[in-house]
């Protein structure tokens, strides 16, 4: 594609939309290495430690196959968000190849509902994470080791990219390496070679003795995929960290590849250790947590603290990469028009500082909302956010399918990274997409959270067309901020 000079505002360096780090005024300052930990560690969120045991009571064994279906979905979004990023890196990612794709309303509306997801998942985990502190140190409220989890990484991600980059790495190393570590000594206990464990290592034999493998019965599969979708949100973040990396066409096609390997490793392996070694309906997988029931059942010692300690680490992972995220995407809407214009400046250090503090004020309001009234208002935010994952995989696929042509027509040979079989797995991912969506309305659970999503998605979609319709705003160029009309140049 023909690249254009965009319009730099205050505080912007003018460039082009296809040089990272210097098209919109952020700075490379990802490196390779918090690229590939990034990746690495988006996929593990801190709802695979925590909500995998009522999966796991909802399905039995069963429950792999729901792991399994889910994260296939994931693997061929992120090729098809791949396949697009790899071509045109961008601090908007998805939202901005939808503007691209699809029309400016598209775009607007998905980059303001994953913003929105996003600013309410800082809630949750500020809350999460407060609740384990206070239980090392309990002189110290809840609600004042959430201010200072707040307070803590809104300063690091104030700072630099860089350093939200090294508090990344470190963080989801630590995730890494502990599912890791759980996976090897968890598969030496399964089949007796664990000296010293306390686990009769009875190998796959708990698969089928409890009831079979269908437990609750096949249909319980489907109910395992409305737990388990939502902890695999997250993998699409090193999308839009590629922007502000030394490689991107690199990093990101590096993070597609190796999808595959993390989800079975991380989610297929881990569940399947905790379901070999103890029995899936042991009462201790739902009172102390899967992972504890299984790290008990071999003999390690503090088994509980242990976990906390890595809960902890993913719960402070996703707080950073969660305001990581949302401030980009508001930057990144900001730069087409759709937010304030404030949004879309960067300080020298090219950090966007409205946008972080936006998205942190938000994010601290939630807060206040969750402790002041967690079952109406604060409940509200949550159950209209629930849907949003899967609208924004839906809107990736769609946006995938214009893409694809644009890319071939402009710039064929920056097609690095193809879609599998396209367009057919590109047609049965929406297939699989829509069926859940629609499946989780027979759930009393999922039916409020995507009755709730579709309105307030409806409500944004209403204010992009409304502004479209009246013409506030021409159209922006490769996600760059609008061009002024001739006249007001001359100005």
């Amino acid at each position: 594609m023909t690249s254009q000079t965009t319009l730099a505002g205050p505080g912007e360096q003018p460039g082009t939309p296809d040089s990272p780090g210097s098209s919109d005024g952020l700075q490379a300052g990802l490196k390779n290495r918090h690229l590939s930990m990034i990746a690495i560690g988006g996929v593990i969120g801190a709802g695979l430690f925590v909500g995998s045991s009522a999966g796991i009571a909802a399905a039995g064994p069963a429950i792999l196959l729901s792991y399994a279906l889910v994260g296939l979905m994931v693997v061929f979004v992120m090729r098809m968000l791949g396949e697009m990023a790899v071509a045109r890196p961008s601090s908007g990612s998805f939202s901005a190849y939808a503007d691209q794709a699809l029309g400016r309303w598209a775009g607007f509306s998905i980059g303001w509902l994953y913003w929105f997801f996003w600013v309410v998942v800082l809630a949750v985990e500020a809350t999460a994470g407060a609740k384990i502190l206070e239980g090392w140190i309990p002189g110290v409220p809840q609600w004042a080791w959430a201010l200072i989890v707040m307070v803590v990484l809104t300063a690091t991600n104030l700072v630099s990219v860089g350093s939200y980059g090294e508090f990344e790495f470190w963080f989801a190393g630590i995730k890494v390496v502990a599912i890791g570590a759980f996976v090897v000594v968890g598969f030496l206990a399964v089949f007796g070679f664990l000296p010293g464990s306390d686990n009769p290592g009875s190998g796959i034999a708990h698969l089928t003795d409890s009831g079979g493998f269908f437990p609750e019965g096949p249909g319980a599969i489907l109910t395992g995929v409305l737990m388990v979708v939502f902890s695999f949100m997250g993998s699409e973040i090193v999308t839009l960290a590629a922007g502000e990396s030394e490689d991107p066409q690199r990093a990101v096609s590096k993070a597609t590849n190796s999808v595959i390997w993390r989800i079975a490793i991380f989610y297929l392996g881990s569940i399947f250790v905790v379901l070999t070694l103890l029995p899936w309906n042991d009462p201790s997988i739902v009172k102390d947590g899967s992972y504890v029931a299984a790290l008990n059942s071999i003999g390690i010692p503090h088994a509980g603290q242990v976990m906390d300690f890595i809960v902890l680490t993913a719960v402070l992972s996703c707080l950073n990469s969660g305001l990581y995220t949302a401030s980009r995407m508001g930057f990144s809407l900001g730069q087409r028009g759709d937010a304030p214009k404030a949004f879309a400046k960067v300080n020298k250090r090219g950090v966007p500082t409205a946008a972080i503090l936006s998205s942190v004020v938000f994010g601290f309001v939630a807060v206040f909302f969750n402790y002041k009234w967690p079952d109406t208002v604060f409940a509200f935010l949550l159950n209209s956010s629930g849907a949003v994952a899967l609208f924004v995989w839906l809107v990736i696929c769609f946006t995938q399918l214009r893409m694809r042509g644009i890319i071939l027509r402009e710039s064929p040979e920056k097609l690095v990274v193809r879609m599998w079989l396209f367009p057919y797995l590109t047609w049965a991912t929406i297939a699989m997409i829509s069926f859940v969506l629609v499946y989780m309305l027979t759930d009393d659970t999922g039916r409020e959270q995507v009755i709730l999503s579709l309105l307030v998605a409806a409500l944004v979609v209403a204010i992009s067309l409304v502004r479209e319709f009246r013409g506030r705003k021409p159209d922006a160029v490769d996600g760059a901020q609008p061009t002024p009309s001739v006249d007001s140049a001359k100005k």
